[in-house]
């Protein structure tokens, strides 16, 4: 997953502070996620998967097959932290 996540951003010539800013929050706890220096949470995994348009399995490495993410419309209020 960490690779993954890696690709994604530097697909798109992001800074893991970009993502960060993103998620609300700070580029070392990004890149905690990153590295895989910690789990990272339901909710992250949601707002990842809808700003890179493509599946959790994805990101997670069940799948190889990007699969567009089919509900680009979960607002901010329903995730929960």
């Amino acid at each position: 997953m960490m690779n993954r996540l890696r690709d994604l951003r530097e697909e798109r010539d992001l800074k893991q502070k970009d993502i960060a800013t993103y998620l609300c929050m700070s580029q070392t706890g990004y890149a905690a996620y990153e590295t895989g220096e910690n789990d990272i949470p339901t909710w992250v995994l949601l707002k990842l998967s809808e700003y890179y348009i493509t599946s959790i399995d994805y990101i997670l490495f069940n799948t190889d097959e990007r699969v567009k993410y089919k509900n680009s419309k979960i607002d901010k209020k329903d995730l929960v932290r």
